[in-house]
């Protein structure tokens, strides 16, 4: 399953970007409303949980700078991957979108299409004015 959010323009550089999500403490500024729980457990690594849903575990597995930060399950029984894609669009502005993708069953790729969509695209339109 590949999902991806619609492409966000960002007021600042792609480098200011990607040093910002690198900072896995910032996610939690990005998290929908309803987040239940958030918590930095290591320095690449966070545990976050919406009203709900299940616990999920997010590890940060690779960082090209600038343009590119890739987010993954840490553990679990689900392998899934969330990966920021930053372009430059002149030299104060980037566009920033998001792209998830896992290997589900038919009936788990159901029930979650539509939360994950909500999900990557609320973390997206949270980039500009959390930056």
């Amino acid at each position: 399953m590949n999902l991806e959010s619609p492409k966000i323009n960002v007021g600042k550089s792609p480098e200011d970007v990607c040093a910002f999500l690198a900072d896995i403490k910032n996610f939690e500024s990005l998290m929908p409303e309803n987040i239940s729980k958030f918590e930095v457990l290591s320095e690449d690594t966070f545990i976050f949980a919406l009203k709900g849903m299940p616990e999920i575990v997010l590890k940060k597995k690779e960082v090209i700078p600038p343009n590119k930060i890739v987010l993954g399950a840490a553990g679990g029984k689900l392998d899934f991957s969330l990966v920021g894609h930053i372009n430059q669009v002149d030299d104060n502005s980037s566009e920033v979108q998001l792209s998830f993708s896992g290997d589900f069953n038919p009936m788990m790729a159901m029930m979650i299409k539509s939360p994950i969509t909500k999900f990557i695209e609320t973390l997206a339109t949270n980039i500009p004015s959390s930056i």
